[in-house]
Formats: structure tokens, C-alpha cells, sequence
């Protein structure tokens, strides 16, 4: 098995290493619970695997200095159960770094053991390739919108060896199309090989220099180039829209760097996550594991990458009504290169479908909410000055993401909200991660494997 395959296969186990809502009910109630010398191998096992493998040693000494720091202070100390240290030291990590890739995970279940970063196991292949299967290699829908244009929902970039049918029989279906939409506003990224096969669909016949991947451990750089042949026609030059969020993120930021640098494509939404440093999982104990980034993104064209700002559209709408507009202006530029024809009268009563629906799409887009700086009770986040957003998610706002913003305040982030008499759980959403608040001693097992902060009034 290849290395490619492997560092997916640890990635998703990482990802996946807890259980949530209806999945986490079905199971039998785990042992969380963790001692000090489990939190103190732990910190030891992530501050050794960012000094032997992080691409940048000089920010992982500062790491271990900082954490260090916090260990003497006894900041972990009332952290008894696997999750939420798990959480707050990713977050402490990540407050030095500022890079999103870097993740601890916490297993309930014993994690085998791999001597030397050995290849995951057989079941554990397995699995990711019958996840794979199940998530149609990332490609959620399709259709021929109308007007005559493609549209890919894709929500993960999987190992190129098994989505590689699924993309071919997906380009082939689209292939006809006036325009292309990839829609990558719920992808997540994968593997780089899967990018460099879309990705030459929409070129020529000659080779184009896509990206390349430096790697620490072996001082190595491996080019990304178009590939010299691929199944099914391809698309030729015909426009091509990437959607993007903050969500999309890794291997689907390459996918929006590489056309854009290219001019290859309009991307249009929001900037996207900013994680430009692929890397592994590592094992760090029989209960946990961490991804480290033990590479970075060069473009060949900018000489950078897109890690901390995140991709930047070329227009910037609102997520929420992103494919409305690109599929108006779509229509709107096919009309003007079919003037004067019947294609073009036909493409006008398109175009005023397109245009209510841009409309609709854009009445149902909520505005984004202002923090909430009024209330009986205060939180606060110290740190985290890399973060991009963040809220409050509880009990008392039915733990909605999106309705009690924090507001930035110097390098850390306050928000103040009215609780009424009583107990109250909740949880801290970082750039749209859920982690328990790390200055809140008291949290509580809600019996499905989920961990929450409380607060009491």
C-alpha cells in the first residue's frame, strides 16, 4: 500500500476517532476517564512527534515551550476524561502554530500499535475503502443544470486509485456542458493525486505544473502535474466556477489554488479554511493519536501557499446563494456568446429563472450575526488569536453554531449572553470545531461519549 493511501487512512481515523449523536447513542458507554501520567505521556508523545516530524522545527520548539509552560501551571490538571484534554491541548497546539491540520484525537477503544509508523491494518484498509464506497468517493450529486450546464457537488477528495472511476464516469456524464460548477463548499480536501486527476480534465494535452509538496522528514519535493492521460474526454476550455467557504479546506483549497493561479477557473464564495501543510497520523498511546503536518503546499507560479489567509475568491458572496450566482453569471455570459442566435432567446428564459432564484437564495441568506456582548454571564477564550470565528454553542440556544458570536477582543475573544437561573451545558465552536471551554474545570459526560463544559447560575 502506498504512502498516500496510508496518511488518508490515519487522517480518517483521526477524524472519526469519536463518536457523535444517534451513532454514539447505539454504542455502550466508554471508559474516558484519564490519569496524570496518561496526560503527561501524552503531552510528551505530541511535543516528541512535532520536534521529529513538524515541517517547521523552529515553530515546534516554540510549541514545546508553551506547552510546557502551561503543564507547569497545572492547566491540564482537572482535565480527567480523554476527550476534552484531547481538545484543549489540539487547541493549545494550534495557538502557537496557527495551523489547522494539527489535530489530537482521543480513541475509547485500544489503537494498534504501529512500530515505526508501520501501514494500517488490514480491517483498518478495509474500512476506508468501504467508507469510500459508501460516500460515492466523494461525489455527492450531479446534474446538467439548465442552460446546458454541469454542476459536481464534491465533498472529499478520496484516494485517486479507488475514486478514479467514479471522477472519469462523472467528467464523461458533464462532459457536453457549456459550463462547469464544482461545488466544494463541504469538502474537507484528501488526497493530492485525486486533485491532479480532476484537475486535468479541464487542461489540454500539454503537461501543467499544478502544485508541489515539500516534506521535512526526507528533505523531499514532490511535483504535481497534470497527468499525461486520463479516461473519457476532457473538458476542454470551457468556463469552470469552484465554489468555496470557510469550510473547504486542504486538498479542496489545492484544487481552488491550483485553477485560480491558473486562471483556469472563477472561484466564487468565501475564503476558504487556510490549511496548506499535508502530513500524517501518529500514534501517541494507546488512546490517542494526532495528524502532524510534516509538509507544505510551494505553489510554482506564486512561490507560496494558501495556509493562515485561505484561498481568496475571485468574488466573494456569501456562501448560501455562492452556486446561485455563479450559475446566473453563467447564463448571463453564455447569452452573451450566443447573441443574435435562437440559443440565445432560449437562454433568456433561463436566465430570469435564474435570476428569482438568485434572488430567493439571497432573501434566505441570514445575515451574519453580531457578537453578543450583552448578559448576566461572561466567556471568554484566551488565545486562539489564529481563529477566524468563534461561538457559543449550548443548551440555552439549542446549541445552534451560528447564534452567539464572540467578539475578538486583543489576542483572545469575549461574548456575554443572559442565561436564566440554572444548569447549562455548552460547548466553544472554534472555526467550526466543537471543544469544551479550556477555562471551565466543570464539564460532564452526557453518557454518549460526548463531552460538555458547565456552567451553573
Amino acid at each position: 500500500m502506498n504512502r498516500r493511501l496510508m496518511n488518508l487512512v490515519l487522517m480518517l481515523s483521526i477524524v472519526t476517532c469519536g463518536l457523535t449523536g444517534a451513532a454514539a447513542a447505539q454504542q455502550p458507554k466508554p471508559d474516558l476517564r484519564i490519569d496524570a501520567a496518561t496526560r503527561g505521556s501524552v503531552i510528551d508523545a505530541v511535543l516528541d512527534t512535532l520536534d521529529r516530524r513538524y515541517v517547521f522545527p523552529e515553530v515546534a520548539k516554540k510549541v514545546a515551550s508553551a506547552i510546557r509552560d502551561r503543564q507547569k501551571r497545572g492547566e491540564y490538571d482537572n482535565l480527567t476524561l480523554g476527550p476534552p484534554f484531547a481538545e484543549v491541548l489540539t487547541l493549545h497546539v494550534q495557538e502557537v502554530t496557527g495551523d489547522r491540520h494539527i489535530r489530537i484525537g482521543y480513541s475509547a477503544e485500544p489503537l494498534p500499535e504501529r512500530p515505526n509508523r508501520s501501514e494500517p491494518s488490514a480491517e483498518e484498509i478495509e474500512e476506508y475503502r468501504l467508507q469510500s464506497r459508501r460516500l460515492n468517493h466523494g461525489f455527492e450529486r450531479l446534474e446538467r443544470m439548465q442552460g446546458n450546464v454541469g454542476y459536481i457537488d464534491l465533498r472529499g477528495f478520496y484516494d485517486a486509485t479507488l475514486a478514479a472511476e467514479t471522477a472519469t464516469h462523472a467528467m464523461s456524464f458533464l462532459s457536453s456542458t457549456d459550463v462547469l460548477i464544482f461545488d466544494l463548499r463541504q469538502n474537507g480536501g484528501g488526497d493530492p493525486a485525486m486533485v491532479a486527476l480532476l484537475c486535468t480534465y479541464l487542461f489540454g494535452d500539454e503537461p501543467v505544473h499544478l502544485n508541489d509538496l515539500y516534506y521535512r522528514e526526507d528533505n523531499r519535493t514532490t511535483e504535481y502535474w497534470t497527468l499525461p492521460y486520463v479516461p473519457g474526454p476532457k473538458y476542454g476550455n470551457k468556463p469552470v466556477y469552484v465554489l468555496t467557504s470557510r469550510r473547504t479546506f486542504s486538498g479542496a483549497e489545492e484544487f481552488a489554488n491550483n485553477l485560480k493561479t491558473l486562471k483556469r477557473a472563477t472561484i466564487v464564495g468565501e475564503a476558504t479554511g487556510g490549511g496548506a501543510n499535508p502530513g500524517g497520523g501518529e500514534r501517541l498511546g494507546p488512546h490517542f493519536r494526532m495528524f502532524v503536518p510534516t509538509g507544505r503546499a510551494i505553489n510554482p507560479i506564486t512561490k507560496t501557499n494558501w495556509e493562515g489567509p485561505g484561498v481568496e475568491p475571485d468574488v466573494k458572496v456569501p456562501a448560501g446563494y455562492a452556486l446561485e450566482w455563479a450559475y446566473h453569471d453563467a447564463i448571463t455570459k453564455l447569452i452573451e456568446g450566443a447573441k443574435g442566435t435562437p440559443r440565445a432567446r432560449d437562454l433568456e428564459e433561463v436566465l430570469q429563472e435564474a435570476a428569482k432564484k438568485l434572488e430567493d437564495a439571497k432573501a434566505k441568506t441570514k445575515p451574519e450575526t453580531p457578537p453578543s456582548l450583552a448578559g448576566n454571564t461572561e466567556f471568554r477564550l484566551k488565545g486562539a488569536a489564529f481563529a477566524r470565528r468563534v461561538a457559543l454553542a449550548g443548551s440555552f440556544n439549542d446549541w445552534n453554531p451560528d447564534a452567539t458570536l464572540f467578539a475578538r477582543e486583543g489576542d483572545g475573544w469575549v461574548c456575554r449572553v443572559d442565561l436564566p437561573p440554572g444548569k447549562h451545558t455548552y460547548k466553544l465552536v472554534v472555526d467550526g470545531r466543537m471543544l469544551i471551554d479550556p477555562s471551565n474545570p466543570n464539564f460532564e459526560d452526557d453518557g454518549g461519549g460526548r463531552v460538555n463544559s458547565v456552567i451553573n447560575r
